[in-house]
């Protein structure tokens, strides 16, 4: 029993009628010289265009010759897109009649609204509300338009029409685009798309990443962003996207402060750039610090294979050169190639005795074409290499064209990029066009060219953490305990009126998510204290224990090292007699004991929330000076293995954790694991604020947290206003356990990434016959159980799809065995979805088919579609059955061979 889904090619886009629009309308046309409203309506008819082209303004009967219609619904024919050019206060009244008249999409370039102040975002709202009674879609306001070259639609008030080429650019300054506009005509760069998005009160960056992510004419899309907007639909738009055209993005406000100061360690070393920063790494998404690092980027990535690692060989025929794109790679963390014995001895044999005999190979300056291309094709054969820069300086016995000529046969090499930096002006130029065509992306300066790999490796590195297969996860059934424990705890604390989790309650909620804590006990009297510690033994430390005071060093409330009882009850006196004094006796709720704890790393794991990106993680160097260190990274969670090893590969400290000098490595698995537990535990509980584990004391023994501090939200904050993650977590709602008819227990959950061999097992196990139901051919096994397919099975944004399967209890191998799968893929742009349903042949007429069925539909009713939809073979039976029972209504398809089953929800 199964359904096949249709190719995402056959489906219409949302957007058609925005970029792809039959009919244009023009509404605020005007023959006023220096009008947008004229510039607009001239630009449209000017160009290749071949749609139709109306002018709309009461107060003309003819604009320029073409004949003006009152308003939207006089025209006799349904338009697909609205160009609105009237004042603000006039714009949701235009909306509401283009809505009423059937128009599928417009572009509101007027200015006016939130940019203006609260009128402004007063007239803003207004529209949101109409939009959401209907299915048009708006681009803007205050915005320059759309371009679409290749259509020759000018729905801009731009001068001059962009040339065709294969990048989208979207940008949300209007300035700025003109600008480059401008210098792409110089520069011969031609664009599928333009488009200036203005304040997105609709559409927003991951409806554009995802329309132009399926348009064939574009190969690369490139962003100028000054704001987020919907981080969740941009992350998710991105992350689907990035792994089949690079997203290349630049971003204003680097330097600009976080919003507000936090109180915890996390927070003040969260700056809402590095937040951007680890989003950007999560989804894909190459971000460049520059315009011109924008567009070589996007030539560079189009021409030259990814880097698999981030080693660059550089062959270059004068020293300066060489050393200075040595230094950028090195800046931007690359590493040059040591290059292997092998490849020194072949050089050696070729170049002259005074070469550089190391990475940079300079082949000096007298080196001819013959020179240049044998020593690239030794330093290409050098396993070791992950990339090469070819370097030319203009000299008296160099021709920069014929050594470029010879360049061009190793143009391609199978992993390898190819970069060239041909320096100079005119003398050089011939060389370069021959580069150029030749698909060898080229630069005038060596270090801009080591900076391009440098991106070209960050980039590929940013992708591997998009399908790199993570070890297996827990329990999903200790997983909801722990998530319901934990929520049933801070409610407690929440009702008493408290924000400030003392530091035992914090060690519980951490406990509770299996993070390993030290031994520490409350004591209320100093003989209790004292009893603790000869309990645990000695040297022992105290820490005040306060509902109030967050950090306890600020008013005496840390003593270290204690060696016996005496030396407890003396500290315990200096610790309450410090509160009194400092903060008053009532903030004062006695001391934990806890032992001594010596060796080891201390490291930071905290999480604070960022006011675009949710819930953010941090990990670095801990202890008291982690503010001056500031050694550290952040990731957006849920984690998972691979992407918590990803995390702390960012910092210096991970080469040490590895073992270094002489000493061992810690137990990178526990620690891995303890990142995973806390990612889930920052996402679980929504009410926390802010969350430090700090020192985290890591060894090849043990790790432990020694001291953490919890901070709950507002109280009076409304708990659907909650922070809510950038990345939308596992749904643990949709676990639950399940007995087929023949006795067979099953857990019936969503997928996880995880699950990448358990698939790979399951495709294995299917029939000829039901493979070709499903999928309406038969695939070859070898196919179906690709690394780079089952990824994007297993590893699914549930916003954007929801993939359940059947797992087996107890199956004979031991490994958990998947027998059936069922998933349902929301339409973009729409309240549509598409499902299907695969059980494996020696599990049919269990069941498993139908109960997937049903919860599936559930799983839509959640999400709040309208309707869902299934492809079916005629002679696929068992689901047609199926889709009867659960009262699809059937209809023929526009194939013969296959029906459209249609649920209304």
């Amino acid at each position: 029993m199964s359904a096949a889904e249709k190719d995402p090619g056959e489906r219409r886009p949302a957007l058609d009628g925005m970029f792809s629009p039959g009919s244009v309308a023009v509404i605020g046309a005007t023959d006023r010289e220096g009008a947008v409203g004229r510039a607009v309506l001239e630009k449209a008819r000017t160009g290749s265009f071949r749609g139709k082209v109306y002018a709309v303004n009461p107060k003309h009967t003819e604009i320029l010759g073409l004949r003006c219609y009152p308003k939207i619904a006089d025209i006799p024919e349904k338009v697909d897109l609205a160009v609105i050019v009237t004042p603000a206060r006039t714009v949701p009244g235009v909306i509401a009649q283009c809505m009423d008249a059937g128009v599928r999409a417009a572009v509101v370039i007027s200015a006016g609204f939130k940019e203006s102040g609260a009128q402004g975002a007063a007239l803003e709202a207004e529209i949101q509300a109409l939009l959401r009674k209907g299915s048009m879609r708006v681009v803007g306001p205050n915005c320059l338009g759309v371009m679409i070259p290749h259509a020759g639609l000018n729905a801009t008030f731009a001068r001059e029409m962009a040339l065709p080429g294969k990048v989208a650019f979207l940008s949300q300054s209007g300035a700025l685009l003109t600008a480059i506009l401008d210098w792409s005509f110089q520069e011969r760069v031609g664009f599928s798309a333009i488009v200036s998005t203005g304040s997105m009160l609709d559409v927003g960056w991951g409806d554009l990443i995802d329309y132009f992510g399926e348009d064939p004419a574009t190969e690369s899309i490139l962003l100028y962003m000054e704001s987020v907007g919907d981080a969740r639909s941009f992350l998710s738009a991105a992350r689907e996207v990035a792994l089949r055209k690079p997203i290349i993005v630049i971003k204003a406000g680097r330097t600009a402060a976080a919003s507000k100061a936090a109180s915890s360690h996390t927070g003040a070393l969260t700056g809402s750039d590095e937040v951007f920063d680890a989003a950007m790494r999560r989804c894909g998404v190459l971000r460049v610090s520059s315009i011109s690092d924008l567009f070589y980027m996007a030539e560079v990535l189009g021409k030259q294979p990814r880097p698999r690692g981030p080693k660059l060989t550089i062959l270059t025929n004068a020293g300066g050169p060489g050393v200075l794109a040595t230094d950028a790679l090195l800046e931007e963390r690359g590493e040059l190639t040591s290059l292997t014995e092998a490849s020194l001895q072949s050089l050696n044999q070729l170049l002259p005795a005074h070469w550089s005999r190391g990475n940079p190979i300079d082949i000096l300056g007298d080196a001819d074409p013959d020179r240049y291309s044998k020593a690239l094709e030794i330093a290409a054969k050098d396993p070791n290499s992950d990339g090469l820069l070819v370097i030319l300086a203009p000299q008296a016995m160099t021709d920069p064209a014929q050594v470029a000529d010879r360049l061009t046969a190793h143009a391609r090499i199978h992993g390898k990029p190819v970069l060239a930096s041909w320096m100079g002006g005119e003398s050089v130029a011939k060389g370069v066009a021959v580069l150029n065509a030749a698909g060898i992306p080229t630069f005038s300066y060596p270090d801009t060219a080591a900076r391009a790999f440098t991106y070209m490796w960050r980039y590929t590195y940013n992708l591997r953490g998009l399908y790199e297969t993570p070890v297996a996860a827990g329990n999903l059934d200790s997983s909801r305990e722990t998530q319901s424990k934990a929520k049933a705890f801070l409610e407690k604390i929440r009702a008493a009126g408290r924000a400030i989790l003392t530091e035992a309650e914090s060690k519980q909620v951490l406990s509770l998510y299996g993070i390993p804590v030290v031994d520490t006990r409350l004591a209320k009297s100093e003989s209790e204290a004292a009893d603790f510690a000869q309990a645990i033994g000695f040297p022992v430390v105290l820490k005040l224990n306060s509902e109030t005071i967050t950090h306890k060093s600020d008013v005496g409330g840390v003593k270290l090292n204690l060696p016996g009882r005496e030396a407890v009850i003396q500290g315990y006196r200096e610790i309450e007699s410090g509160v009194r004094e400092k903060a008053g006796p009532e903030n004062f709720q006695g001391v934990t004991v806890q032992p001594m704890v010596r060796g080891g790393y201390e490291l930071i794991l905290g999480s604070s929330v960022d006011p675009q990106f949710g819930p953010v993680v941090l990990f670095g160097s801990g202890g008291e000076l982690v503010e001056v260190y500031r050694d550290r990274a952040l990731g957006l969670p849920p984690l998972n293995s691979t992407l918590a090893t990803r995390l702390m590969e960012q910092t210096h400290i991970y080469r040490a954790l590895q073992g270094v000098r002489g000493r061992p490595a810690v137990n990178m698995t526990a620690l891995e694991n303890v990142l995973i537990d806390f990612s889930r535990l920052v996402i679980e509980q929504p009410w926390i604020k802010e969350l430090d584990i700090n020192p985290l004391v890591v060894s090849p023994e043990r790790v432990m947290a020694l001291d953490a501090r919890v901070l709950l939200q507002d109280p009076h904050i409304p708990e659907e206003l909650l922070p809510r993650p950038a990345i939308r977590p596992y749904p643990l709602r949709y676990v639950s356990p399940w007995i087929a008819r023949n006795g067979m227990k099953v857990m019936m959950r969503p997928i996880r990434p995880e699950d990448e061999p358990a698939m790979a097992r399951f495709h294995q196990t299917l029939s000829d016959r039901s493979v070709y139901l499903r999928f309406f051919h038969v695939t070859k096994l070898s196919a179906r159980v690709a690394h780079e397919r089952l990824m994007g099975q297993c590893f699914i944004d549930y916003d954007r799809e929801m993939a359940l399967v059947a797992d087996r209890e107890n199956s004979p191998g031991g490994d958990n065995e998947i027998t059936a799968v069922g998933r349902l893929t929301r339409m973009p742009g729409s309240r549509e979805g598409e499902i299907a349903v695969l059980v494996a042949d020696q599990f049919q007429h269990c069941g498993l088919g139908s109960e997937l069925l049903g919860r599936l539909i559930q799983v839509a009713r959640d999400e709040r579609l309208e309707r869902i939809h299934a492809i079916i073979l005629l002679e696929n039976m068992g689901m047609r059955a199926l889709a009867k029972n659960y009262g699809f209504k059937i209809v023929k398809d526009e194939d013969l061979s296959s029906i459209h089953a249609v649920l209304t929800l």
